[in-house]
């Protein structure tokens, strides 16, 4: 699941306070990111999976967990229905 993954490339990358996880209906748009934070998280991900995520500004009018869904979705569907397994730390917290 890349839940983690996002989670602490946002946290990290970003600066988001990890207690806004705790909602279970937090909004992207809630998550206090300027567009650049997003983009930086949303480039992250089409580099370790190599393609590019179709119209990532749909990305702000979602829930945290419909954005994880769908990215999750664009995966599976460049790697033949499959998450690929990541390799790195990152991956596995």
């Amino acid at each position: 699941m890349l839940e983690p993954l996002i989670k602490t490339g946002l946290i990290d990358g970003a600066g988001v306070d990890p207690a806004k996880f705790d909602d279970p209906l937090l909004r992207v748009a809630d998550l206090g990111l300027d567009s650049l934070g997003l983009v930086e998280m949303l480039f992250d991900i089409e580099e370790r999976f190599g393609f590019q995520l179709s119209d990532p500004l749909r990305f702000q009018h979602m829930t945290f967990a419909e954005m994880v869904h769908a990215i999750e979705d664009e995966v599976r569907a460049h790697h033949g229905g499959e998450l690929p397994v990541l390799q790195d730390t990152e991956a596995a917290s």
